[in-house]
């Protein structure tokens, strides 16, 4: 019996999964690696100097143009004028020159007027000062700079001009020599400095008598007072060349088009982007490999993740390995169709992905896939530009995915999923506006529209293609989710109508602890819904012997009074396992098998062990333990612990709050004693929780009721 007993345990025992890890994922690594290689691969060309460009050849690489960028920097150095610095000092100086000469000239003539008055008043006449000695005296009071230079006849015609008018062409030429000074006169300029004075004093309104001094004065007074200077032009020279951005020819960039002659300057900027070169073509491919190598690390690391936290079947790897691949070759597919403009990336179906690994994995997992799927999409569309990444294809593929995972919480039926596409619909287009409001590029009201109803295809055929391969997932690789644990938990499975006929207590059994394992899952996290569903299945294995188990023993005598203790023992732990063949008959999903075989553990036949130790002081308490599997998930060890407990509280005569928290206590500490949740992930902490809560459901079924008084017949 024994040997028939393991025979059957290893059947149903847990197979570990890591080996199907890696080479799964190398898999997925070579599959993304043919996809995406001419993404990142650099074509290249066989041509000549001034032929003709039988294609259009962009650049596949962001570089910067040395040569260019030095010619325009020479260029714009070139274009700096010198600097010069105007000597305020000769300016001042200048401007003094000239008001000296009318001020000396005014002075003499006051000091002449003082003389006649004198002579008048002087019995004893006196001689007059002829022009040339005015002359000459004016010249004693002049500068040495001056009286040097400008001439006898200079000196007397302005002399002879009346002071009203020599006054006004005195302003008329310090204000013009001011400008012309304060503008800078260099030696190249000097003579159309000059001249540009003599041009204001020429049109004046002054006396014309004063025009032919004032010329000759602005000879002597217009010099030279800007200087060139080294220091502040090198550093002026100095700026501009900083200033030259450098000229980059960018990556995607147009080269040449089909049909232009490659000139000498095109040839040369082929040859810099190294599209004339097959040696910088491994550079990428090295880059891509390395990044392939990151991603499917990501991969194997969450699958070893829920491998060692017993949450992977090679089911689950196989559904991992499919859904990505038919995620990345359908973007593939759309990027051969996708052009410059046409952005046809708003089309692909990337939230089928992530609600296909919700649905039938975790929510976690499909997170991080979500994250992946949107940097190989970047990738995928970047226009088969190497060292190029779409940002605005990878933003939206990623929004896309996640508000399907957000929207698709409570899944009642397979509608729940077409009701996430709206919400998929709405957080497409918002991503469509938001790249259009952000772009500096005018959108016409066709491209917006056209744009949108790409983002509404994407969310309907998303849904519409997670609906469709949802069941071949769940049929053909045998996979739980809770589309299909909804589906289980209907009275009309033909399992579940087979123990409501056969075996009716057993089902009424089943029931109660469905729904107190249901609410201590939900209360510490555990997937109530699977516990429901287990629930209803884990005795399923009553039916084959239903009347040896005491629910449904209904006014017939208990068989086990007429047999050993021994054989009631072994048609008693034998149940987990004929439930668990039924199951298998019938290709119930692992899980539900795995909690009809677990619920019982190793635990003790105590009624039939204690009886047989009667007549027997030598039997093996092994004889009378179930052979296991212990608990191996949390919703497992909770079904195994309210099967206990709901036996025992029906038990109860006068069920009483007391007693109930009495039971519930008990049961738990006995099987944390007996060490039959050692191998479950339950803590303490979780224990607490579910005791109270059982405590609260059970105290709800079993509230006191009115007695109402019995009629008495009269």
């Amino acid at each position: 019996m024994k040997e028939k007993r393991k025979s059957m345990l290893s059947v149903f025992k847990e197979k570990k999964s890591e080996w199907l890890i890696l080479p799964g994922v190398f898999m997925l690594g070579i599959v993304f690696f043919f996809l995406t290689m001419s993404n990142v691969h650099t074509e290249t060309y066989d041509l000549d100097r001034f032929s003709i460009a039988s294609e259009t050849i962009r650049s596949p690489i962001t570089i910067e143009d040395e040569q260019e960028t030095v010619r325009k920097t020479r260029e714009t150095v070139q274009s700096i004028p010198d600097r010069f610095d105007i000597s305020d000092e000769i300016t001042n100086e200048q401007i003094n020159f000239a008001e000296e000469i009318f001020d000396a000239i005014l002075t003499i003539e006051e000091d002449n007027k003082l003389d006649v008055d004198k002579e008048n008043q002087d019995q004893d006449k006196l001689i007059p000062l002829t022009e040339q000695e005015k002359v000459q005296r004016l010249k004693m009071l002049l500068s040495d700079e001056i009286s040097s230079v400008i001439n006898d006849q200079t000196l007397m015609q302005l002399m002879q001009i009346p002071i009203e008018d020599r006054e006004a062409g005195q302003k008329l030429l310090v204000d013009s020599l001011e400008q012309t000074l304060n503008n800078g006169v260099r030696t190249e300029n000097l003579q159309s400095a000059i001249s540009t004075v003599k041009e204001n004093i020429k049109y004046s309104t002054i006396n014309e008598d004063l025009k032919v001094p004032l010329n000759k004065l602005t000879e002597f007074l217009v010099v030279e007072n800007s200087f060139f200077d080294v220091e502040q032009t090198m550093e002026a020279r100095k700026e501009a060349a900083s200033n030259v951005e450098p000229v980059v020819i960018r990556a995607g960039e147009v080269i040449v088009r089909e049909g232009q002659t490659i000139t000498n300057e095109v040839y040369e900027n082929l040859e810099l982007v190294g599209v004339l070169d097959k040696q910088r073509n491994v550079f990428p491919i090295i880059g891509l490999i390395l990044f392939i190598i990151l991603v499917c690390s990501i991969i194997a690391y969450e699958l070893h993740l829920m491998n060692r936290n017993n949450n992977l079947d090679r089911a689950k790897i196989i559904t991992v390995l499919i859904v990505t691949f038919l995620a990345v070759s359908i973007m593939k597919i759309v990027s051969l169709f996708t052009i410059e403009y046409n952005e046809l990336y708003y089309i692909v179906p990337i939230a089928t992905s992530s609600l296909l690994l919700k649905l039938l994995i975790n929510e976690r997992l499909a997170l991080i896939m979500a994250a992946l799927y949107a940097i190989l999409g970047s990738i995928i569309f970047n226009g088969e530009i190497a060292g190029y990444l779409n940002a605005e294809a990878g933003v939206y593929l990623f929004f896309s995915q996640v508000s399907s995972i957000y929207f698709l919480m409570n899944v009642k039926d397979k509608t729940s999923i077409l009701k996430s596409g709206f919400g998929i619909t709405v957080v497409n287009i918002a991503s469509v506006l938001l790249f259009i409001f952000l772009s500096f590029e005018k959108y016409a009201l066709q491209d917006l529209l056209v744009h949108s109803g790409f983002a509404v295809v994407s969310a309907v055929l998303s849904s519409v293609l997670a609906i469709g391969l949802l069941p071949f997932f769940e049929t053909g690789l045998n996979i739980l989710s809770d589309v299909k644990l909804l589906q289980l938990s209907s009275p009309n499975q033909p399992l579940l109508k087979k123990i409501l006929t056969e075996a009716p207590g057993t089902y009424h059994h089943s029931i109660m602890v469905a729904n107190l394992s249901e609410s201590a899952c939900e209360a510490i996290g555990a997937n109530g819904l699977l516990a429901r569903v287990g629930a209803y299945y884990h005795d399923i294995g009553k039916t084959v012997k239903p009347h040896y188990f005491i629910e449904n023993q209904l006014s017939i005598r208990n068989p086990h009074d007429f047999i050993d203790p021994s054989e009631s023992a072994r048609i008693i732990i034998n149940h987990p396992y004929d439930g668990a063949e039924l199951l298998k008959k019938y290709n119930m999903p692992k899980e539900i098998i795995d909690i009809a075989i677990q619920h019982h553990g190793t635990s003790l036949v105590k009624f039939f062990y204690y009886k047989e130790k009667e007549n027997n002081k030598y039997v093996k308490e092994s004889d009378f333990r179930y052979p296991g599997p212990k608990p191996q998930t949390k919703e497992a060890a909770i079904i195994s612990i309210s099967d206990s407990i709901e036996a025992a509280v029906r038990s109860l005569k006068e069920p009483t709050e007391e007693k109930i928290e009495e039971i519930v206590s008990s049961i738990i500490q006995d099987r944390m004693t007996d060490g039959q949740l050692d191998e479950s992930p339950l803590t303490l902490k979780e224990l607490k929780l579910i005791q109270k809560t059982t405590c609260e459901a059970l105290k709800g079924i079993f509230h006191s009721r009115i007695q109402y008084p019995i009629k008495e017949a009269k």
